[in-house]
């Protein structure tokens, strides 16, 4: 562990250049019972300033002072471990946050010395993936993601961490990762514990990490089921592949960078002295990021492929409709044609019929006596000849 730096008394003035500093730190808090994820968060006087600012924010999930892998010290507000930690010489500080407050932020950048832009980046979040070192101090921000089996989505939650030569500091927004079952896990084992700061980062990683599996699996039957509604003609399956192909941009933002993060973290190696313990416990996450990675690129490029699929398909289906539709209209005018070519053939004896029914005493053939027969024989002529026609036109 990197040798301690002499640490200030408890911060009152504001440091310069800082843009978000707009409320002083907050009092210390009341002890409490934990909550579900281990915190012990105070619980302010309703109507208070606190109360207002815990309406919109959490405090302090957990906080513990470590001294050879091993917690000797639990204090309940950041006052109480700012003073714990001045009389741990040789310990270290493990501080929680879930939706901090400014001035919660503020408290532990003038106690620490972290930088005014890792700050700024905390508070706002909706940062990317990023490893950024200032001074003795590492800035690391990570896109946790969690697979919701109900809605069948995948939440993604964003944790900022801090690590110190003998404090870590993680302020999460969002519901995962689950760090307290991280913090349970490390002191389960005291003697990776012991070896530092650089141990709770390398077992947050590996925690953020091993969450990808179930999203993956999860994502896997999504497409699974994708695929079997495409050929089933599903309409409404467009639009599922276009949110999960949205969500996988999104993992795809949360793992590719963490990639290089760690491969960067690997590189320094030899310039930081680190353990070889947790070489070999790097290496092993940087091996299952890459892994999580290469499937998150084969899951945009199978989506991709089952949205022209499903594209073609759609395509296909209205050609049919349409085929079909033609085929129904050209039966239709046959019928019509053959429709009006006999009403246009009994069309033609009314007409005589009309015209000889007359009852006027001065028509040319009134009193013929062939006058009959020459109707019939016209009528059946004009039949004839309409018949004959519609037939070479095929109407009929």
């Amino acid at each position: 562990m990197a040798e301690r730096r002499a640490r200030p008394t408890p911060p009152t003035a504001k440091k310069q250049g800082w843009r978000r500093m707009t409320r002083p730190p907050a009092p210390p808090a009341a002890k409490n019972p934990k909550g579900p994820d281990g915190s012990r968060d105070a619980e302010p006087t309703p109507g208070s300033p606190e109360a207002a600012a815990r309406a919109n924010a959490d405090t302090v999930v957990q906080a513990a002072l470590y001294r050879d892998g091993v917690r000797v010290a639990t204090p309940t507000s950041l006052a109480d471990t700012f003073r714990e930690l001045r009389d741990q010489p040789d310990g270290m500080a493990w501080i929680g946050l879930a939706r901090p407050t400014e001035s919660e932020l503020v408290s532990l950048a003038a106690e620490f010395d972290l930088h005014e832009l890792a700050v700024e980046d905390a508070m706002e979040a909706h940062q990317r993936p990023k490893l950024e070192r200032y001074g003795e101090t590492l800035f690391v921000v990570l896109r946790a993601a969690r697979y919701l089996d109900a809605p069948e989505e995948v939440d993604f939650g964003e944790l900022h961490v801090f690590v110190g030569p003998d404090f870590v500091i993680t302020v999460r927004h969002g519901a995962a990762p689950d760090l307290t079952a991280v913090r349970r896990r490390m002191e389960d084992s005291p003697d990776l514990l012991k070896l530092g700061p650089e141990a709770v980062l390398y077992a947050i990683l590996d925690a953020v990490v091993d969450g990808y599996a179930p999203v993956v699996s999860g994502v896997q039957n999504d497409i699974d089921e994708i695929e079997i509604e495409v050929f089933r003609g599903d309409p409404e399956v467009s639009r599922r592949i276009y949110e999960l192909s949205r969500e996988m941009v999104e993992f795809q933002r949360a793992t590719r960078p963490l990639v290089g993060m760690l491969h960067a973290l690997m590189a320094g190696f030899a310039k930081y002295d680190t353990d070889e313990e947790l070489q070999r416990y790097l290496r092993d996450v940087a091996d299952h990021v890459t892994h999580t990675s290469e499937r998150v690129d084969g899951f945009r490029q199978a989506l991709t492929d089952i949205l022209t699929v499903n594209a073609t398909l759609v395509t296909q289906q209205q050609n049919a409709e349409m085929r079909a539709l033609a085929e129904a209209g050209f039966e239709q005018n046959e019928e019509i044609k053959k429709i009006s070519s006999w009403a246009a053939i009994l069309f033609a004896p009314t007409l005589v019929g009309t015209i000889y029914g007359m009852n006027f005493e001065t028509m040319p053939e009134l009193k013929w006596a062939a006058g009959y027969p020459f109707a019939i024989l016209l009528m059946a002529a004009v039949c004839v000849s309409l018949y004959f026609i519609f037939k070479r036109r095929d109407w009929l």
